[in-house]
């Protein structure tokens, strides 16, 4: 029996947020909260820089644990960068492993060098998983 194949693309969500690097984090949640996301990517400031991603994880542990003011905290302060991107075609059992054995939770899709989408945790289980038993 052939296994059934789920690539990121089938999974991933595309109301993905976008936010500058030198954004304050009050602006990052402000944004996150009305937009009800925990994940924002942070933009490249050139063709040869990286992609970067702020989880709320981030905020928690990197501004409020530690009695920091959001509105005097920049993104890129706590963003997290480079990230590891996944190729829309990658089957999502790789995306699973690679999160597991990166201690990752979300990253951004990538097609020609822009990013298309999100997928995390919650796309893996709920649209792959539940797809794979059904």
């Amino acid at each position: 029996m052939e296994k059934k194949i789920i690539p990121a693309r089938q999974v991933m969500h595309t109301n993905y947020l976008e936010i500058d690097g030198k954004a304050t984090v009050k602006e990052a949640l402000a944004l996150m909260r009305s937009n009800k996301s925990d994940v924002l990517i942070v933009d490249k400031r050139h063709d040869n820089d990286a992609l970067g991603i702020v989880l709320l994880s981030d905020v928690v542990k990197k501004v409020l644990a530690k009695d920091k003011a959001p509105e005097r905290v920049n993104v890129y302060e706590i963003m997290s960068k480079p990230v590891i991107p996944v190729d829309p075609d990658l089957d999502v059992r790789y995306v699973a492993r690679m999160f597991s054995r990166f201690g990752i939770s979300n990253s951004p899709v990538v097609e020609n060098r822009k990013v298309i989408g999100v997928i995390s945790y919650d796309e893996l289980i709920f649209e792959g998983l539940c797809e794979l038993i059904d």
